[in-house]
């Protein structure tokens, strides 16, 4: 399993950082370790790649390829830095270069659930800018020069729905599709039209009717809540591809593709529909890949056709914790010019022959397969991969003594506000997360620690607090909705005086968990054993991110004012 610095790789992620001397209060990180490891054991052959090409919490990936290289975006919803950027020569190998939401004041996502916020990017590229549309309660674009950014302010755009993406006709002209409702009362449950607008670049908006592609109730009738559209050309057909069947772990997330001679339709629907699901497997296979849809194809430069889409590794069924993640299937296209990506009742294969490249991604850090990595917060600056829920109105913690610091702040749970909470996605259904604390809570309540995090209702805090005016270890759990410091206490021990810098350790094993801690040159001791943890799945805690697991600090002071928004 590798093991790597992350602070030796990374190039800024959060770009400001809260000079403060020492306060009473403040939470002390010696360092965060990380070590993961899949259930599924796979043996890769010589050639081969492994599935999913980006693990846990990377859902509605989008993809471009400028030249050689490709490049592609993740959802991140209230996830602050935002939009992911990753890197690829080869399509398999990814490394992240940027976030597209990296600025204080760039987005707003206060009052915003975890799960809220920006939802389905599309990326593009056109006569040298790039281009990513999405959704944050409206509709926007944002556009940068380089994928690494700076990228712009968001130009809102105003059209109905969600899901926009753009499409380059080759007469330069650019169009929008999206996911809206129907022009009129909607005809059954679910019931959603793929809408197309031509868009002006120059101007960012949009221009023209909004003329309806499919999804009236009738083409076909069984569509249910289709979403995640894209339009693409080739051989003088113009493809409409979309997911649709819900995207909950109970519902059968599925990709449907269309064609029309004419970008403006009318579509017909290919008679092979789904081109790619797993819901008409068996629930109980063993080490079961589910929910696979929402696709964006790219062509290399040899010709050949790949799709990226989102699916999820479930520990037992519909169960997952770490979120829907990023797979790699090639294209296949049949004789009469319809596009499939998996056969109907195949199983998506964890290991498979590359893509013909002869491009190589400039190393980083690892995006799948098993690994471990450790922070010593030795840099001056938090590097890719850190973020926090929500966009703080400032930097809340600070690297100057060779650790990190972080400040009281709001309470899970509090939409107004972001949490002083700096976390990394679980990228593996098994995961031993630990770290070393230096912390005198101020108040009853207070408490600094580790928190892994689903939902503003589902989270696990194993850490110090102060309780009935001593300081003490504890395992905290919360899983429903309501007065944002409740929590149930699942354990706790009373420090000894000397106990100064605590050690904390998180082992998760799909949907079991283990808390541990240790003080001094003593060694680990148990705090909980065989707990649950599938309080933390989606089919539990509901959403659409993936368990985050990191750093935090909680003040319960009732006078601790909720900072301006930025």
């Amino acid at each position: 399993m590798p093991m790597i610095r992350l602070t030796a790789l990374a190039t800024i992620a959060f770009t400001t950082v809260l000079p403060q001397s020492a306060a009473a209060g403040d939470a002390r990180f010696d360092y965060f370790s990380y070590a993961g490891r899949s259930q599924e054991r796979i043996t890769l052959e010589p050639g081969q790649y492994r599935n999913p090409i980006l693990s846990g919490y990377a859902p509605d990936p989008s993809i471009v390829r400028v030249g050689q290289d490709y490049y592609l975006v993740n959802s991140s919803f209230t996830n602050f830095p935002g939009l992911p950027i990753y890197h690829s020569r080869d399509l398999v190998t990814w490394r992240q270069i940027g976030n597209a939401i990296s600025r204080f004041g760039q987005f707003d996502f206060s009052n915003q659930w975890v799960s809220g916020g920006i939802m389905a990017p599309d990326i593009s590229y056109h006569n040298g800018t790039f281009y990513i549309v999405s959704t944050n309660n409206r509709n926007f674009v944002i556009t940068a020069k380089s994928p690494q950014g700076p990228w712009s302010d968001p130009v809102w755009l105003d059209f109905d729905g969600i899901d926009p993406s753009l499409f380059w006709d080759e007469d330069g002209t650019a169009y929008i599709v999206n996911n809206g409702p129907p022009d009129g009362p909607a005809k059954f449950p679910g019931h959603r039209v793929l809408w197309l607008q031509a868009f002006d670049p120059v101007a960012k908006t949009t221009v023209g009717p909004r003329i309806p592609l499919v999804g009236g109730g009738e083409n076909p009738p069984h569509l249910f809540w289709p979403e995640g559209p894209h339009i693409f050309k080739k051989d003088g057909w113009y493809y409409l591809i979309a997911a649709e069947g819900g995207t909950g772990p109970d519902e059968k997330h599925s990709q449907i593709v269309f064609r029309s001679r004419m970008i403006g339709g009318p579509y017909e629907a290919f008679e092979g529909n789904p081109i790619l699901t797993q819901a008409d497997l068996p629930a109980t296979r063993p080490y079961p890949v589910e929910a696979a849809g929402h696709a964006k194809f790219v062509t290399t430069p040899s010709g050949d056709w790949w799709a990226v889409f989102l699916a999820a590794r479930a520990y037992a069924p519909t169960f997952y914790n770490i979120g829907r993640e990023t797979y790699l299937l090639p294209v296949s296209w049949s004789a009469d010019g319809w596009p499939t990506i998996l056969q109907h009742g195949t199983a998506i294969p964890y290991a498979l022959d590359k893509p013909a490249s002869a491009g190589v991604t400039e190393p980083g850090a690892p995006q799948n397969g098993d690994f471990s990595f450790v922070d010593n917060f030795d840099e001056k600056r938090l590097g890719l991969g850190w973020m926090g829920i929500r966009v703080p109105a400032k930097s809340f913690y600070d690297l100057s003594e060779g650790r990190l610091i972080l400040a009281p702040g709001h309470r899970f749970g509090d939409l107004s506000a972001a949490p002083a909470f700096i976390a990394r996605k679980q990228a593996h259904a098994t995961a031993e997360v630990s770290t070393a604390l230096d912390y005198e809570p101020d108040h009853e309540g207070d408490r600094a620690g580790l928190v892994a995090l689903q939902s503003d209702n589902a989270y696990l805090f194993l850490g110090v607090i102060k309780s009935q005016g001593k300081r003490q270890i504890a395992v905290m759990r919360r899983e429903t909705a309501g007065d944002p410091q409740a929590g149930e206490a699942v354990s706790s021990v009373v420090l000894p005086r000397g106990a100064r810098t605590v050690r904390l350790k998180l082992t998760i094993d799909g949907g079991a968990l283990n808390a541990s801690y240790a003080w001094g040159r003593s060694g680990w001791r148990p705090l909980q054993t065989g707990g649950d943890a599938t309080f933390l799945s989606t089919k539990k805690a509901g959403g659409f991110v993936g368990t985050m697991i990191g750093l935090a600090n909680e003040s319960n002071r009732s006078n601790h004012s909720a900072p301006a928004a930025p």
